[in-house]
């Protein structure tokens, strides 16, 4: 094969690559960079909306002036019935922070240990969770315990609102991603975990503490675990 023709293939993977490469940019994130962005905080909630959200609020309080609501979408996009400054939307994730906060305040109590090992609570989890005798609490609280991530296993999204019900089978007798403190990794399955030890350390449901020592203290009115539709 003569030099010309190496040069020539070499050329057509470095276009073919070039192009596949383009299929994975994520084009909204650069296009919502690039452009300029709108003149008023609503005309910015809008554009948002338009990338698929169903429902924002945006609260602004500078100073000087009065605090203000911005809203787009909707508060349940079913009924067709617009979001407003009292709308009530599912935090999902950010649970997490109140499940941290609850731990680190159970640590205060001296009540459990962020040095305890899973196995210490659930010993029965030893051989089904890698490195269980390993992992300790602060680790599963910065996500750097190895633990795989229940919603990663493509099996619970097969009927996701049952499977919810065995969240932790589908975090079992898998590999751990690392060896504990060697890496960090987001893991739904470690904050699983740390709520169900809460709820053994108290001998009630972490909802419950959280609601007396967290939300009730800090006034937060607004703030539930569940919404029941009117």
């Amino acid at each position: 094969m003569t030099k010309k023709r190496i040069k020539q293939i070499f050329r057509i993977v470095l276009l073919l690559g070039t192009a596949i490469s383009l299929f994975y940019v994520p084009w909204i994130l650069v296009k919502a960079w690039i452009l300029p962005l709108p003149d008023t905080v609503q005309e910015q909630v809008n554009e948002a909306i338009g990338h698929g959200f169903d429902g924002m609020i945006v609260y602004i309080d500078e100073a000087g002036k009065p605090p203000a609501f911005y809203t787009g979408g909707w508060k349940d996009r079913e009924h067709k019935i617009p979001a407003d400054p009292k709308s009530l939307f599912k935090i999902a994730s950010i649970s997490k922070l109140y499940v941290a906060v609850a731990i680190t305040k159970l640590v205060k109590e001296k009540r459990l240990s962020l040095d305890e090992t899973l196995a210490d609570y659930f010993p029965e989890l030893i051989g089904r969770i890698e490195n269980a005798e390993k992992i300790t609490l602060k680790m599963m609280v910065q996500h750097r315990s190895g633990i795989p991530n229940f919603t990663d296993n493509p099996a619970f999204w097969e009927n996701e609102q049952e499977n919810g019900k065995k969240a932790l089978e589908f975090a079992l007798d898998l590999p751990a991603s690392f060896k504990p403190d060697e890496g960090y990794e987001y893991s739904n399955t470690n904050y699983l975990l740390l709520r169900k030890v809460i709820d053994n350390v108290l001998g009630y449901s972490h909802q419950h503490y959280m609601k007396e020592k967290i939300l009730i203290p800090l006034k937060l009115n607004n703030t539930f675990f569940f919404a029941k539709r009117s």
